[in-house]
């Protein structure tokens, strides 16, 4: 069944078509040979084209379910036989429909990062700014990067700050700070300040455009899933042959041959497969799973490894205020109000973080701001102003070091075994002690991601599933995942790891046997995504490149619908395989009646026909509820 829906179609409508023009051929033309001669006519026409498919793709090495059937309707053509040869061109022709309608259309996950990629960079040549294409960068030159801008290659800070979004390539979700000196990779998002750099590589070499070939060789290196029809018919085919030789030697009438092979005609793998991926995926789609092929939800009965990326995965994937404190005794809510009033005028991400933590603490942020005066922000750095006539700044060290000079060692000390993402508090003190002005505040603002809280339900599914080997695999640093991986108890991870990193670890699992089941949400999941037996993506985060590089998008963000995917993808299988194998053995039946001469070619088609209603039926039962757990093998090592 190699057609596409595009091009199947036409061929089940033309032979009901000619079944019907030649049951009506009598009323226009009495004479009864007109009837055949329509349905030989219908025969040949949308006959061999199945025929001729199945050939080539025997040329190939497919040895696939239609074999049987293209020896029914070619024997039906040569006995002279149409009527029993269109019911079997007609219910070959609906499966492959069928199938068709469930298989996987073209992914455009490639097309979609490549649209993604910058395509303009700002060349400065003695001080002009030219707009060139990214393709034409070439290492050393010196490039523009304005805030809301894609960082066009990798390249070297050499002017300028700001905070990048490396969420794309790293998965973590909390901008990084960007000054001279620093090193900035293809595909960061420039937030908030101006930036020069010297290009390091060219657009082509650079991070980015790795992510995008690495998506591109997992594609097609992904070796297609054998239809379960095909791995059925493995074994069916030559013991409908036999049957058809035992038949011949026992009569010597082409017609019983005939007769058995229109009987074994394996409509039950060319129908029951389809039918229930189709009422399994249609179900997935009722819960806000896409299941996007027939292949991927015959995966999902199969994998026993889960893979997790950590940002926005695990976590909710949105920075938020861990930590408020002091160097002295001060209030962390005074601090964090002082932060809010300040940063309330501000529009970088951080500064909302402020904010809304303020305000979700009860701290009436709105009417503490109207007393702030002298604002001033700088880009990339922080900012700074009166509160009440109190002189108060927040930012970066740099900054801090900038705005009050005399708080540099207290700021060296304070910040000594800090790490994170944090931001700095300094604030005047109008209040004066025994010993004459009390020194200026000195306070840290801690930012950290935060663990979703619905992750045991999700965890008890997959054990109930039998998916016990579970990895954790991050761009994020090594700590912050050895953290996140002890909260939730997941027990293999692995931090500080880039796109291809993550992609390799991906194909060890598979090389090992395993079969991979991979959950992730950023652009640097597309090739392990691509690579993993199914790759199931948050739609909520990721956007289109993920969802097209996965196999399966769930559209809530709602982990425990992961293990909810996999049950369906089993439950939908089972119940394909029940009706395959009652639907042989009913087969197998009719064949022997057939060899022994008591069904007809005719009759025979009709009891297929029977027998392909009854399987349609029960395979139908997979768009219900329902699932089932299974064991798993044990842990594999991935490094």
């Amino acid at each position: 069944m190699t057609g596409r829906w595009s091009a199947v179609p036409p061929l089940p409508v033309a032979a009901l078509g000619f079944l019907v023009a030649g049951t009506l051929a009598p009323l226009v033309a009495p004479a009864d040979p007109w009837r055949q001669r329509v349905w030989m006519a219908g025969l040949v026409v949308t006959g061999l084209p199945i025929a001729g498919r199945t050939l080539m793709g025997l040329a190939r090495g497919q040895f696939a379910a239609d074999v049987v059937a293209m020896l029914a309707i070619l024997g039906a053509i040569l006995l002279n036989q149409p009527l029993a040869g269109l019911v079997i061109v007609l219910m070959q022709s609906g499966g492959e429909a069928l199938d068709a309608y469930a298989v996987a259309r073209a992914s455009s996950a490639v097309k979609a990062l490549e649209a993604d990629a910058p395509r303009v960079a700002h060349r400065v040549v003695d001080g002009r700014v030219d707009d060139i294409d990214a393709q034409a960068i070439v290492p050393g030159d010196e490039l523009l990067v304005r805030p809301g801008e894609g960082v066009p290659c990798d390249g070297l800070v050499l002017h300028g700050s700001s905070h990048v979004d490396t969420a794309r390539l790293t998965g973590e979700p909390l901008p990084v700070h960007a000054g001279a000196g620093s090193t900035l990779l293809s595909g960061s998002i420039n937030l908030d300040g101006a930036l020069t750099l010297r290009a390091l590589r060219t657009a082509g070499e650079s991070q980015y455009a790795r992510i995008v070939e690495l998506v591109r060789s997992a594609q097609s290196s992904k070796s297609p899933l054998q239809r379960t029809a095909d791995r059925w018919a493995v074994w069916f085919t030559p013991l409908t042959l036999l049957a058809c030789l035992a038949a011949w030697l026992i009569s010597r009438d082409t017609t019983r041959v005939l007769a058995v092979l229109v009987v074994a005609t394996p409509c039950p793998l060319i129908l029951a497969a389809p039918v229930a991926i189709i009422g399994g995926i249609n179900r997935a789609a009722r819960r806000a799973i896409i299941v996007r092929s027939g292949s991927a939800l015959e995966a999902l009965a199969s994998v026993d490894t889960a893979v997790f990326d950590k940002t926005g995965t695990l976590t909710v994937g949105k920075p938020r205020v861990h930590r408020v404190m002091a160097d002295d005794d001060s209030n962390p809510e005074s601090v964090l109000a002082l932060a809010a009033a300040i940063e309330q005028g501000s529009g970088h991400l951080l500064a909302r973080v402020i904010v809304a933590e303020a305000e979700r603490q009860g701290i009436p942020v709105s009417m503490i701001s109207t007393s702030v005066t002298a604002l001033a922000e700088s880009p990339g750095r922080g900012v700074s102003g009166l509160v009440n006539g109190q002189r108060v700044a927040v930012g970066s060290p740099e900054y801090i070091r900038e705005q009050v000079p005399a708080l540099a060692g207290r700021l060296a000390v304070f910040d000594t075994g800090a790490s994170g993402l944090r931001a700095y508090l300094t604030a005047e003190r109008s209040s004066r002690s025994e010993a004459g002005t009390r020194p200026p505040l000195l306070a840290r603002i801690e930012f950290a991601d935060e663990v979703r809280e619905d992750l045991a339900p999700m965890f008890a599914h997959l054990d109930a599933l039998g998916i016990h080997d579970r990895y954790l695999l991050s761009g994020d640093t090594a700590a912050n995942v050895a953290a996140i991986a002890r909260d939730v108890g997941i027990p293999r991870y692995e931090g500080a790891l880039t796109a291809a990193d993550k992609h390799a670890r991906i194909v060890a699992l598979e090389r090992a046997g395993r079969h991979v089941l991979m959950v992730g949400d950023g652009t640097n999941d597309a090739p392990s995504l691509a690579a993993a037996t199914v790759g199931i993506a948050l739609a909520g985060h990721g956007g289109g490149v993920v969802a097209e590089a996965a196999d399966v998008v769930l559209l809530i963000d709602d982990p425990r619908r992961v293990p909810e995917a996999v049950a369906i993808g089993r439950r939908s299988m089972r119940i394909a395989k029940q009706s395959i194998g009652v639907g042989l053995g009913l087969s197998l039946v009719g064949m022997t009646f057939a060899a022994a001469g008591v069904l007809t070619p005719l009759v025979g088609a009709l009891l297929q026909e029977a027998i392909d209603v009854a399987v349609i039926l029960n395979a139908l039962r997979a768009a219900g509820g329902g699932h089932e757990a299974t064991t798993t093998p044990p842990a594999v090592a991935i490094t």
